[in-house]
């Protein structure tokens, strides 16, 4: 008897040090589109697809023609708060507008990249990534 009560106290003080150990660990890490979360390399092959698959529609300068503008305050305003996984789906799902879904996820990635660059976030030494739990932990948020 007295063996289950030691066995049942040390599952109980177990639980409670592992219930402890989760509280105190920090949430998932969350970066800034201001952080350099593409290449430069990788934007300049987002102006590339650009200019094949989008510029018809949003202007060969981002600033919009027959669809909406991706650059200036308006855009990031629209976007600030979410995270680039939303945008990335956006584009991938949505775009071009006479093929939704045409682009790859790496071009969609490339593309992405080239509207940062265009808005004027900076490059940093990694590409963005393409997949939507790491896109999900950048924020988008308007220059100050």
């Amino acid at each position: 008897m007295g063996l289950k009560i030691e066995i049942a106290a040390a599952a109980i003080v177990s639980a409670a040090a592992i219930a402890a150990a989760q509280q105190t660990t920090a949430p998932a890490e969350t970066r800034s589109v201001r952080d350099g979360v593409y290449t430069e390399e990788q934007a300049k092959r987002g102006e590339r697809v650009y200019a094949d698959e989008c510029s018809r529609c949003h202007g060969p300068a981002l600033d919009g023609g027959e669809s909406a503008p991706l650059i200036g305050e308006a855009f990031a305003k629209s976007w600030t708060g979410s995270t680039l996984d939303e945008l990335f789906e956006r584009i991938k799902t949505s775009m071009p507008q006479d093929d939704p879904g045409r682009l790859s996820p790496p071009q969609t990635a490339d593309v992405l990249a080239y509207i940062l660059s265009a808005n004027k976030f900076p490059a940093g030494k990694a590409e963005l990534a393409q997949d939507k739990a790491l896109l999900k932990a950048i924020r988008f948020e308007a220059a100050k």
